[in-house]
């Protein structure tokens, strides 16, 4: 991105190694993070082992504000996600907070009805339905 260009999420313009990035939603975040920690768990006696600050706060926080906490959920939202044809970016946005309106996903991640490829206001809607699914059954 030159550096004429100002950044604007709302457009994308998010830089192209963001645009590139694989994203991840807290749910997926807590889960590496769960794997973690019982790894630190399990050699505790190692001194080098210990859980830092940083790393208890971050786990508390992706625990705290993640939507979906069942894995197998946290997996779903994300191939319901995927079939939407959305960026990383949007993709994490949606599945982390979780809108309950086609007016809310857009305030929210408005470059859905943007760049061409913009969905249509039926999609979002079943997007949000597939996801409130989950949501429920979880």
């Amino acid at each position: 991105m030159s550096l004429e260009e100002e950044e604007n999420a709302a457009e994308l313009k998010i830089g192209d190694e963001f645009l590139k990035a694989k994203c991840l939603m807290n749910g997926e975040v807590a889960r590496i993070l769960d794997k973690r920690l019982d790894q630190l768990q399990q050699f505790s006696d190692d001194p080098s082992n210990q859980i830092s600050q940083v790393f208890e706060k971050s786990h508390q926080y992706v625990k705290r504000f993640s939507r979906f906490k069942n894995n197998d959920a946290v997996t779903q939202v994300r191939e319901v996600l995927s079939r939407y044809q959305l960026t990383e970016f949007e993709l994490v946005v949606i599945g982390n907070l979780c809108p309950e309106t086609v007016e809310e996903a857009i305030a929210m991640v408005p470059s859905m009805k943007s760049k061409g490829r913009g969905l249509d206001d039926d999609a979002i809607e079943k997007m949000l339905h597939d996801l409130s699914l989950i949501k429920k059954f979880e």
